[in-house]
């Protein structure tokens, strides 16, 4: 193995993350100017025409024939329909302090998930900084004196419901990886999305007479600069990112990555909106580094063959099927 096949999907990833973790600036933004599945079905609109514009031009390829198409069905189900519909609810109907700690489970529940469905047994000390890794999010959450929310019994579920499908997400997309390349997987998520929350913003449009205002918010210049950032880097090159990695390294490896988002996310706030940067965020942030690097680095050190064992028996069973 070298440098470049050893180092890249970690390098990918914590790419994948900075970008996640800066989109919540453009989400914000945007947010100011339409509601949320106007700013989703523009988002991955806009998504899917970029990216099949580059198919067109032979830029990038995609060859779904002969393939399981039912797997990446559900694949995109999870992850990005069903995670940003019950995302949206659950912050509006809990304390963005809880969010933050059901989040950060995320990495919990896919280890968990990937010890069952993938055969991915992390070593104990990797369990240690994984552990390590999702307290320091927990702990930045909890600690945030500014959030004065409260959580209701739908908002619990609709995080959990978040979580879970975050967890199934990552889990389907490394075992599908060896049938699918990870532009395939990111393609067909963007379109399955793009078709399902603008079918839900119409909807919502009709339901409130308002039809006619379906384009209204691209006149703002706010909202145009956030839909790029998030059409092309949030939803096509960091998605890619995240399923290239996934395709080379372990799912609860690579979910260890999420946590860094938090790190990006509260040094966004602090430069650009000038948010305050407290002694807790300190802490936290060392935890979540201090967990991203003791996970990645013992697992590379580690690193078996067994995975690429899974990945054969993988590849056999879909030629059985």
């Amino acid at each position: 193995m070298n440098i470049k096949q050893k180092y890249f999907p970690y390098i990918a990833s914590t790419i994948a993350s900075i970008i996640y973790g800066l989109s919540f600036l453009f989400s914000k933004q945007a947010l100011n100017v339409a509601s949320p599945f106007s700013l989703l079905s523009f988002r991955f609109l806009i998504a899917f025409i970029a990216m099949t514009l580059l198919i067109s031009l032979k830029i990038i390829k995609v060859d779904y024939k002969n393939k399981p198409m039912k797997n990446l069905f559900i694949l995109a189900l999870a992850e990005p329909v069903i995670y940003f519909i019950f995302e949206s609810y659950g912050l509006k109907n809990s304390s963005s302090s809880f969010a933050g700690i059901m989040i950060s489970l995320i990495p919990v529940i896919v280890t968990l998930l990937a010890i069952y469905f993938l055969k991915e047994k992390p070593s104990f000390i990797q369990l240690i900084f994984i552990l390590i890794s999702v307290l320091g999010v927990a702990f930045i959450a909890f600690m945030n004196a500014s959030d004065s929310g409260t959580t209701s019994i739908p908002g619990i579920i609709f995080l959990i419901i978040t979580v879970v499908s975050a967890a199934v997400f990552n889990i389907l997309s490394r075992k599908f990886s060896s049938t699918f390349t990870p532009v395939e997987i990111t393609y067909f998520m963007i379109g399955l999305a793009a078709i399902c929350f603008n079918g839900i913003s119409i909807i919502q449009h009709i339901l409130n007479g308002t039809l006619t205002n379906y384009f209204e918010p691209i006149k703002n210049s706010d909202f145009i600069i956030s839909i790029g950032y998030l059409s092309i880097l949030s939803s096509i090159i960091a998605f890619f990112l995240s399923n290239y990695t996934l395709s080379k390294i372990e799912a609860s490896m690579s979910s260890v990555f999420a946590n860094l988002c938090t790190i990006v996310s509260i040094a966004a706030g602090v430069i650009v909106l000038h948010e305050k940067f407290e002694q807790y965020h300190l802490i936290g942030s060392v935890m979540i580094l201090l967990g991203v690097w003791g996970t990645n680095y013992f697992g590379i050190k580690n690193k078996k063959p067994s995975i690429n064992n899974i990945k054969v028996k993988e590849i056999e069973n879909s030629r059985v099927n």
